[in-house]
């Protein structure tokens, strides 16, 4: 399915059960302010509604999709990650990369959502994350989002599920742009890509560090083949620059598309009005009838809770997490 430049989900009025005044920032979810059962959330839709529908003038020949990478042991934040995708951004293909073979909970979940699970042979990316990460049997597997870039898609945007959408994504595709646009991120990663070595090369200096756990790109822009050559072109300057510390993925993305050059741009750089915030500890966040704002009246796009320890507690975001939360349980308990 494709989304035409622009489009834009028909969504009802969000927000409406908050009271929006008693949130002001910094500050933690007030006790109440989500009601147990409100079914003016984000405008859900009733049992057999569809929450969304691309108009007719949105008919594109190039088809966009949303990849995801996950397993059983990250079902309780897969199950709020689908129900924000369902209330947001429903309209879009979402793709699910399966992380080993722990299966059966998600699987059930992909089902229950309308989640294609997709099977892409990993043998050669699982034999380059041995070759960089060869004690790290475990973790090395999240290379396997870059499987992302192999899906049959001409844009897709790749979101970790620690992560809920607060916006209709919609909106991030076609701002691709060859030479100008080329791979969309929103949050900078300071500390958490390379050491203080990097700046020993010049084309890692200066360079905007990102967070991986989203960004928006092309096979025709980057693919998995990249990595392959950087690697085996770099692979002694990538082990001398990246950050570590239980870090895999984020180092080698940010390396691969700092070495080809390609032409970064944050996310409120790409569509007018909108946020590069994204962090679950963000201050001067506010609700809105018409959803979250960055200190700055902006609009943010997703909630990322990258290296929570436990799941999302009192903040300001954690308080939807749990409304996502709660409504998936049900909708998994409903089709049991």
């Amino acid at each position: 399915m494709g989304l035409g430049d622009g489009a834009r989900l028909q969504l009802a009025p969000l927000w409406r059960q908050f009271d929006v005044s008693c949130v002001q920032a910094p500050c933690h979810m007030t006790a109440g302010l989500i009601p147990a059962r409100s079914s003016a959330f984000w405008g859900y839709p009733r049992s057999g509604q569809i929450m969304a529908s691309i108009p007719e003038k949105a008919a594109s020949s190039k088809k966009y999709g949303i990849a995801i990478i996950a397993n059983d042991r990250v079902i309780d934040w897969l199950l709020p990650f689908l129900e924000s995708h369902r209330a947001t951004s429903a309209a879009i293909p979402l793709y699910l990369i399966p992380y080993d073979d722990n299966m059966a909970r998600t699987r059930k979940a992909a089902e229950v959502f309308g989640v294609e699970i997709v099977d892409i042979d990993s043998a050669q990316l699982d034999a380059l994350a041995r070759r960089l990460y060869p004690l790290n049997p475990g973790h090395r597997r999240r290379l396997r989002k870059l499987l992302a870039l192999t899906l049959p898609l001409d844009e897709v945007i790749y979101l970790d599920v620690d992560i809920i959408l607060l916006r209709n994504f919609s909106e991030v595709f076609g701002r691709l742009v060859v030479g100008k646009t080329e791979f969309i991120v929103a949050s900078q990663s300071e500390d958490y890509v390379y050491n203080a070595r990097h700046v020993q090369y010049d084309f890692l200096r200066d360079v905007l560090l990102f967070n991986d756990g989203f960004f928006a790109t092309s096979r025709d822009i980057l693919s998995l083949q990249d990595f392959y050559d950087v690697i085996a072109a770099d692979e002694k300057i990538f082990h001398a620059v990246r950050q570590r510390g239980g870090l895999f993925a984020q180092p080698l993305t940010n390396f691969v598309v700092h070495r080809r050059g390609l032409k970064i741009a944050q996310l409120d750089e790409c569509i007018p009005g909108a946020s590069s915030e994204s962090y679950y500890k963000a201050e001067g966040i506010t609700l809105t009838e018409n959803g979250p704002l960055d200190q700055s009246g902006n609009q943010v796009y997703f909630c990322h809770w990258p290296g929570i320890k436990g799941l999302p507690g009192r903040r300001v975001f954690d308080g939807l997490w749990h409304e996502f939360a709660r409504r998936a349980a049900a909708r998994m308990k409903e089709f049991a």
